[in-house]
């Protein structure tokens, strides 16, 4: 009879412990979160992403060029666990979509001048979806070197961005600058 209340015990204690993992979009907390990749505060939800990974942890991108970034340097992929969801901000309206469903239009001004913006609907014969949007930001088929120049930012001999005012950043990040 011992052995049962036991078992019943260890069963109940797993049980208890184990909860469902919502992969619902969150809300922005515009005091708070920040890119996962570059560091920047998020501004703008029309361009925002967030990633939820099977242990309910979200990670959030301003751009999804920095979403791109991040899957290209092969962390995501051990991030992400066995199920998770993309949500990006659709460019029209700024509500949540499912970023692998979503078309992509490009030329939008972005937080990071990748260029790509979302939208639930094709609304036309010049959008991408998910896959090819993230195989031209591997190629580098953006509008990141206009917005680098605009922002007085350059890239210096060992990929380091360097600011307008002569401060270094990681690699492929920037936290100021003029």
């Amino acid at each position: 009879m011992k052995r049962i209340s036991y078992i019943l015990l260890v069963f109940l204690a797993l049980t208890a412990c184990r909860h469902e993992v919502s992969f619902e979009p969150r809300s922005i907390n515009f005091d708070r979160d920040v890119c996962h990749v570059c560091k920047m505060g998020l501004t703008d939800p029309k361009y925002n992403v967030q990633a939820i990974n099977s242990s309910g942890e979200i990670r959030w991108y301003d751009d999804l060029g920095c979403l791109a970034e991040d899957i290209n340097s092969g962390d995501f992929d051990r991030w992400k666990g066995d199920t998770y969801k993309i949500w990006i901000g659709d460019a029209g309206t700024g509500k949540w979509i499912d970023a692998e469903k979503a078309y992509y239009r490009y030329g939008d001004r972005t937080p990071m001048g990748y260029g790509y913006g979302a939208l639930a609907t094709n609304a036309g014969d010049s959008l991408y979806d998910f896959k090819t949007t993230m195989k031209r930001i591997r190629e580098n088929k953006t509008m990141r070197a206009d917005f680098i120049k605009q922002k007085k930012m350059s890239i210096g001999n060992e990929g380091e961005m360097k600011c307008g005012g002569g401060m270094k950043c990681a690699p492929g990040k920037c936290g100021g600058g003029n």
